[in-house]
């Protein structure tokens, strides 16, 4: 379990699109976040002038898939600058150190620990994958890992995710938070995520799409997409789920598994035919009564 955290946002401009920086309370480093077109505004900073570690993030036009660029930089500013001819990028995150002790050692073990991470949780395509990383003094590694539990922290706080491992199940699936979309003969099992919902490996969708993609593109969209990275494949009349994969929503796992759009929350339903609309109502429910009675 994480240790709690006060985190501070503040807002440079007023706009929480905009230029933003974020501290937790008793540490030392400092982040700072931004659109790609608002780079001039970020790049002004004091503390783009000093040593840190950074991340560009985007769509991948070519897979449309989300792409992250990690690197390090003795001045952020400078070495952003470099960056302008990589088009992929919208958005921009870096991490100082307010007492400005952070060595060109020190980012260095942090960009290879960082790419490390986001390779392990592959949630996002790396742009870079190679990083020489550095050999620190045991009590230097100490800090820097304290300091890599932060920027794990306040990543997801600045709408960043991809050092998140995906969510992976270690129980039967007869555990009784499954849930299973069924459709013409083909079967899915699967459960709600903290970030959306997790189809498991051996699950099962139709072969051939609703008519309805022509106008609403999207499920055929990504069920392309997963057939080129592998993820479906087909197996007599039905597509499989080669491995366990986190969709963004329920309904975005169940229109994949229909061949066309269909809500998730009607679609999944435990082992009693109660469907995800209804669990979470009577969640919200239960939830309320028990707050009444303390």
């Amino acid at each position: 379990m994480k240790e709690t955290a006060t985190v501070k946002i503040f807002l440079a401009e007023g706009d929480p699109a905009s230029v933003r920086t974020a501290e937790i309370s008793n540490w030392t480093g400092k982040a700072l976040a931004g659109p790609r077109s608002q780079l001039d505004l970020l790049l002004k900073r004091d503390e783009a002038g000093k040593p840190g570690i950074y991340f560009l993030t985007g769509i991948n036009p070519e897979t449309g898939k989300q792409r992250v660029y990690i690197g390090e930089a003795e001045v952020v500013r400078s070495r952003i600058k470099n960056h302008l001819d990589r088009d992929f990028w919208k958005t921009i995150i870096f991490f100082v150190s307010k007492d400005e002790n952070l060595t060109k050692a020190h980012i260095k073990y942090l960009e290879g620990k960082l790419i490390e991470m986001t390779r392990e949780a592959d949630r996002f395509e790396l742009e870079n994958t190679n990083s020489s990383g550095s050999h620190l003094p045991e009590s230097d590694t100490a800090d820097m890992n304290v300091f890599l539990a932060k920027v794990d922290q306040l990543l997801p706080v600045l709408g960043q995710d991809f050092l998140k491992p995906i969510t992976m199940f270690t129980v039967s699936p007869k555990n009784s938070d499954m849930l299973t979309c069924k459709i013409k003969g083909v079967k899915a099992t699967g459960s709600s995520t903290k970030n959306g919902f997790l189809v498991l490996k051996d699950s099962q969708a139709v072969l051939n799409e609703r008519l309805s993609v022509k106008k609403y593109p999207y499920p055929s969209i990504l069920r392309s997409q997963l057939i080129s990275e592998g993820v479906l494949t087909q197996k007599s009349d039905k597509l499989v789920f080669t491995k366990d994969y986190e969709f963004s929503s329920p309904s975005a796992a169940a229109s994949v598994i229909h061949g066309g759009h269909a809500s998730g929350l009607r679609e999944w339903k435990d082992v009693n035919g109660v469907s995800l609309k209804e669990l979470e109502k009577k969640d919200m429910t239960d939830n309320a009564m028990d707050s009444n009675e303390e």
